[in-house]
């Protein structure tokens, strides 16, 4: 018996249906969806779609299909635009004629033997809405010439050569004639240029450098170097210009010879850029207060504008540090040398006075140049030592007339932190220990001590008061600014939160220590990693601006980077600034470079992201190396990502990352829940969720590709199979299935705020 027809839909009803559709649809599909039969079942639906895209609640595409407004056509050519911190290849339409921004677009993982997509990839695409700002795409096919260099491992066999590409998310191998080898051997690292494609066999590729053996352990490092496209040689007149250079006279500059500045950084330092001293203020006006003096690398001296030096270190951006090498931003003869601050050795200094009442408010400050010699270099730890009552032959002299004052300084600038109630988001940093023979020994988490914390005080200390000098001589500067967190993100944190015992109020103007105050009512229970992870997302990302908006995180209304000259450009650019501002001399800022900061900024913004990635993307191939030594082993960890391919989990005692496929979790059918951050299993109910705590299993580790995959284990360190009591996966909180994407955002930190 056939079914009969159901009653003609309603306005409202077909609207639905139209908007809820993943491709657009035309009058057949209605008609099916509704069981319409016959002539004027079929008219009136005519006329019904014609009213719903005259009144602008659909438009008409291709084919005469209907969709919602600005929706993007069922099969459209896109270009790759990113990838995000998931890992997910982002993409837009290469041609958009609606207003404001496209929808967002995920491109699906492409099929196996295929090579990624990378950004500048363009593609003919087939897409699904999910809602009417996002939607998942499937390539079709790729368009001619947008798969170009590879960097790969040369592979010698049988049937000729192959090239394994590095990249984690590329697959393809490629072929290799003899004559396009250029010489290179197995096992070598290569770069190599993809050739057009063959109807048959596999892509084929040409050799353009052999980088080395990857049986080396440095090869590590230089894949991720190479990979994002890092400058790692200075031109012969760049290197004869820093060659040529020298300690600068004491003409022209204040004497600091004498002061007993000292230097604090990390036992694996390579370069010295900035030194601290500190005294009570002797003036009686200021009761409490004191008299902070910090001391820069006088980096402007030697690289002057328009020169060869200048070039190289505007096209670098900053230096990018790695477990067993540096890139750096300037020539060994002056990163390393010149504008090293070495105990001892005279050097030139662009230093400023900077003066606190008794609450650590910067009453006032004086910049200036000055010749200076360090009275010593000190670590973290040994400074803390000292501090602990533990001094040894080189922090024992100094406790009292050196240390004891900054301690007292920082206690003033800490007291005016909180106050202004910062975001503390201390998130730990991963440190790969080598042997000598550069191969991975151990990994763990890098302590925090106060002797960080008081260093990264002085320098905002100082970072504040190059801003406010600048500003009040009207000399433009390349500000560090830090907006609020988005609407959205906000709304998709309280939401979130909602039904968790925490809370972020609405109808409040985002302040830093709305945040902070969530972590530290997380703080020391269960979930405050997961509380910290989602806070992090929220936040937006630091960037390098001439349009001085703030520092959010820091809750600062004027910031720019000062205390880094020799790593960052942007500090030098604010050395120049200075410079001129003051009439302190040779190097200041010229007019070409004043007309182009906005340039500048957006450059040094992009390259501090590509060595950030480059830095990342070492540690995780050093990661992988470890735990290759460790496959089968069972760790603890928590769930750090939630994507549609799976879990990423980041390992307690080591901090390494790797990826628990979606395959391998106990058999069900899994939705990602972007506004829950979870994996819910659509017929079992398990849920894996953000910040959950697990115990995993290492299954495969490739130091090449930098890639960890896991699998989860119970807590006897079986294979963990589904059962309705399963604590460790399933979380708690609020579900109603709407969507709302995060990014990974920016923590002040001395490295990065």
């Amino acid at each position: 018996m056939s079914k009969p027809p159901r009653p003609f839909p309603t306005r409202d009803e077909v609207l639905a249906f139209i908007r809820s559709s993943p491709v657009p649809v035309g009058k057949r599909e209605v008609a099916r969806a509704f069981r319409l039969s016959g002539s004027a079942d079929r008219e009136r639906l005519k006329e019904l779609m014609r009213g719903l895209e005259a009144s602008g609640a659909v438009e008409r595409g291709r084919g005469k299909k209907m969709a919602p407004p600005r929706s993007l056509p069922e099969v459209t050519v896109l270009e790759a635009t990113a990838i995000d911190a998931d890992g997910e290849v982002l993409a837009r339409p290469l041609t958009w004629t609606g207003e404001g921004e496209p929808p967002r677009i995920f491109m699906m993982p492409e099929k196996k033997g295929h090579p990624a997509l990378a950004p500048g990839d363009r593609v003919l695409a087939r897409l699904k809405r999910v809602n009417e700002r996002l939607y998942e795409a499937r390539t079709i096919r790729r368009i001619d010439g947008t798969v170009g260099r590879v960097l790969g491992v040369y592979r010698l066999g049988a049937e000729g050569g192959r090239i394994v590409p590095t990249d984690r998310r590329n697959q393809a191998e490629l072929s290799v004639l003899p004559a396009n080898a250029e010489g290179a051997e197995d096992g070598d690292l290569v770069l190599a240029d993809v050739l057009p494609a063959t109807r048959l066999g596999l892509a084929q590729a040409r050799v353009v450098e052999r980088i080395g053996p990857t049986a080396e352990p440095r090869a590590i490092s230089l894949i991720a170097i190479h990979a994002h496209g890092l400058p790692t040689v200075f031109g012969r007149a760049a290197e004869a210009e820093a060659a040529a250079a020298a300690v600068p006279p004491l003409r022209g500059r204040s004497d600091l010879r004498d002061v007993p500045l000292v230097t604090i950084d990390g036992a694996d330092a390579r370069d010295f850029d900035d030194a601290v001293w500190a005294e009570p203020d002797p003036d009686p006006a200021n009761p409490g207060g004191w008299h902070l003096l910090v001391a820069i690398a006088d980096v402007a001296y030697y690289v002057r504008p328009g020169s060869h030096l200048d070039r190289a270190a505007f096209e670098r951006g900053n230096s990018a540090y790695f477990p067993d090498r540096v890139v750096p931003m300037l020539p060994e003869a002056l990163s390393n040398d010149l504008c090293s601050l070495r105990p001892g050795a005279e050097r030139g200094c662009l230093a400023v006075h900077l003066w606190l009442d008794a609450r650590g408010e910067l009453k006032r400050h004086r910049f200036e140049r000055a010749l200076m010699r360090s009275a010593a270099r000190l670590t973290y730890e040994q400074v803390q030592a000292a501090r602990d009552g533990h001094p040894d032959d080189d922090t024992g002299p100094l406790i009292e007339p050196v240390l004891a004052p900054l301690y007292g300084a920082f206690a003033c600038l800490w007291k005016a932190r909180a106050g202004r109630g910062t975001l503390d988001l201390d998130l730990p940093e991963r440190r790969v220990r080598l042997d000598e023979a550069g191969r991975v020994a151990g990994i763990a988490v890098r302590e925090r001590f106060d002797s960080h914390r008081l260093i990264e005080e002085f320098m905002i200390c100082a970072n504040v008061a190059a801003a406010e000098s600048l500003e009040a001589a009207g000399m433009p500067c390349v500000y560090r600014v830090h907006d609020q967190p988005a609407a959205e993100k906000l709304e998709a944190l309280r939401e979130f939160l909602d039904g968790t015992g925490y809370t972020l109020a609405r109808g409040q103007v985002p302040r830093p220590e709305l945040f902070t105050r969530l972590l530290r009512q997380a703080e020391g229970r269960p979930e405050a990693p997961l509380i910290s992870e989602l806070v992090l997302r929220a936040q937006a990302q630091a960037v390098y601006s001439p349009d001085n908006i703030g520092h959010f995180g820091l809750a600062l209304r004027r910031y720019a980077h000062f205390t880094s000259p020799i790593r960052r450009y942007a500090d030098l650019l604010v050395h120049r600034a200075l410079i001129r501002a003051h009439g302190l001399g040779v190097g200041g800022l010229d007019d070409a470079a004043m007309a182009g900061l906005a340039d500048a900024a957006e450059h040094i913004s992009m390259t501090e992201r590509r060595a950030a990635a480059a830095e990342r993307d070492a540690v995780d191939r050093y990661t992988a190396s470890y735990l290759s030594q460790h496959v089968g082993a069972v760790f603890s960890g928590r769930v750090t990502g939630v994507t549609r391919f799976g879990l990423f989990v980041r390992l307690d005692e080591s901090g390494a990352d790797g990826l628990v496929p979606a395959s391998t979790l106990p058999d069900d059918r899994y939705e990602h829940d972007e506004h829950a951050h979870a994996l819910v299993g659509q017929r079992r109910g398990l849920v894996f969720r953000l910040g959950a705590p697990v115990k995993v299993a290492v299954v495969e580790a490739d130091p090449l590709t930098g890639s960890t995959l896991f699998r989860l284990r119970d807590a006897e360190g079986a294979d963990l199979a589904w059962h309705s009591g399963n604590a460790t996966a399933r979380g708690g909180g609020k579900n109603d299935g709407r969507k709302g994407r995060t990014a990974r955002g920016e923590h002040a930190t001395r490295r990065g705020n």
